[in-house]
């Protein structure tokens, strides 16, 4: 059983989020999953960036590591850490988050990732990356940049594309969605997170 910080998108707190979080509990999970926006849902990302704009990237990362804090109850230094999961926006800051937590246990990144600061070191975190492909959030060459950034940064990843699907194709509720993808990527998710016990 994994600790799981799951972060919603730029859209909010959709209900596919939701699901997630019971998905994840299903199988065994404990699962916070902080409303950055505080009840806002966003129709597109450009309505969703005014309103993280709004609130600022500073803030949004504060109520990560709050929900962090939330999830593991003061536990002691040297315990294991939550697993940062997040969805495009959110998987931005749970890998900013997790980057910055020598205790993270896992990063599981669905639709989304973050600049790596130059001098980021982690110890053999493990990492999965799920993004469509194409993805114009997402390009071949950024992603390629990105894998060689958090192979020497010391993480531990594994990307998985999903031709043909949208932008954020785990979610049911949005013209994005492929049920094959999102299944495939929900097995491998899974059992990543399993390994991780």
């Amino acid at each position: 059983m994994a600790d799981i910080v799951l972060v919603h998108s730029a859209l909010g707190l959709r209900p596919a989020v939701t699901e997630a979080a019971e998905r994840l509990r299903a199988a065994g999970h404990r699962v916070e999953v902080p409303d950055l926006f505080e009840g806002r849902i966003s129709q597109t990302a450009e309505e969703g960036r005014e309103v993280a704009d709004a609130i600022g990237h500073e803030e949004l990362l504060r109520r990560v590591v709050a929900a962090s804090a939330r999830l593991t109850g003061g536990d002691a230094a040297d315990a294991p850490g939550p697993v940062y999961a997040g969805f495009s926006l959110g998987a931005a800051l749970a890998q900013t988050v997790a980057m910055n937590d020598t205790r993270a246990r896992g990063l599981l990144l669905l639709h989304g990732t973050a600049d790596i600061a130059e001098d980021a070191a982690v110890d053999d975190l493990p990492v999965q990356l799920h993004v469509a492909d194409p993805d114009p959030f997402e390009t071949h060459d950024w992603v390629s940049t990105w894998y060689l950034g958090m192979r020497r940064s010391g993480a531990d990843v594994e990307v998985f594309r999903y031709q043909g699907a949208g932008h954020l194709f785990t979610d049911p509720g949005l013209p994005d969605h492929d049920a094959e993808a999102a299944d495939r990527a929900w097995r491998l998710a899974l059992a990543f997170l399993d390994e991780l016990d």
